[in-house]
């Protein structure tokens, strides 16, 4: 069967075919980064017209790489929340007006059960069960995923997502939106222990975590310095913030596996992407003995090859 997944949530529009025996066929995503930034954040309005203006571009994009026809589609799985009510509602109404124009059906997908199941597309793909981090810009969870629909949260953020303060500390540090992977190469100039700042929460027993102290002691740190606008200074400051995201992740990840008695780490969204924390978890899981999964770069963004093969697997499991 062929899927159609559409992905319309936020600031990404991304479309994706998948091929129920062949796997991931082709996909699209474009991103709004240079039509927000001016603005230091999403602007939903613009972020719903915009994807308005590409999802169907794209929709055709897909199907010619992959030598398909609308006709060929088995069913369509769009995006439903959370997210963007205004994004949302454009994906959703594209997928259920194709749907309907072609007799097939249409699955909704939870924004985050793609971003677990984003893995399943990466070679070696996990298996079944597994810790899964989730950690974007809006979320910051550990879960244990036992078998497809079967999810238990481990531990969250009690306030700020990973990815909104890397967002903020860019704010503070004059860079631009989004604020990952420019503090992310920033860190890359930076002196490691040249700045101390908090890992909030990191020995608690718990697996929940905070990361608002961690940009307030930011906001302190440049507002403090004699010179702020020194790019040593601003690179130390990238450094010890990078740092301390990585050790306290780094420190609930070993003791989520601890705690459920699993060796494989799925580590999921946008922030996924940061070369820094996938060297370190990469480090903490083999240290173990486990092992440690991350979707492809190109899908560690919204995309709509992760709500493909969450639709994928919801229609396979609803097939006696």
């Amino acid at each position: 069967m062929l899927i159609l997944g559409i992905e319309s949530s936020c600031d990404e529009t991304g479309t994706a075919l998948i091929d129920s025996e062949k796997g991931l066929l082709a996909h699209r995503i474009h991103t709004q980064i240079d039509m927000h930034r001016a603005y230091g954040g999403v602007v939903p309005e613009l972020a719903s017209r915009d994807h308005i203006r590409r999802v169907l571009a794209l929709t055709d994009e897909v199907l010619e790489e992959a030598g398909k026809t609308r006709s060929d589609l088995g069913a369509i799985a769009v995006t439903e929340g959370p997210g963007l009510a205004g994004a949302l509602l454009v994906g959703i109404s594209v997928a259920h007006a194709i749907g309907y124009a072609l007799g097939i059906p249409v699955i909704g997908v939870h924004h985050l059960e793609g971003h677990l199941l984003a893995s399943l597309l990466a070679d070696p793909a996990p298996r079944f069960p597994f810790v899964a981090l989730l950690v974007s810009g809006g979320h910051t969870q550990f879960m244990r995923v036992q078998k497809f629909g079967s999810y238990e949260l481990l531990g969250e953020t009690l306030d700020d997502a990973a990815g909104e303060a890397f967002d903020k500390t860019a704010q503070l540090l004059g860079m631009c939106y989004p604020g990952g992977p420019g503090v992310s190469a920033l860190a890359e100039k930076g002196v490691s222990g040249a700045i101390e700042l908090p890992r909030p929460m990191m020995h608690s027993p718990d697996l929940n975590m905070s990361f608002s102290g961690l940009k307030t002691a930011v906001l302190n740190a440049v507002t403090k310095a004699p010179n702020p606008e020194d790019p040593q200074f601003r690179a130390n400051v990238a450094r010890a913030f990078v740092d301390a995201v990585t050790d306290v992740l780094a420190a609930k990840a070993v003791r989520a596996l601890k705690k459920t008695r699993l060796n494989s780490l799925v580590v999921a969204g946008g922030v996924s992407a940061n070369k820094q924390l996938r060297a370190r978890l990469t480090q903490e899981v083999e240290k173990r003995h486990g092992k440690i999964f991350f979707p492809p770069l190109s899908l560690c963004t919204d995309n709509g090859a992760m709500i493909a093969i969450a639709g994928l697997k919801r229609l396979q499991a609803m097939t006696p």
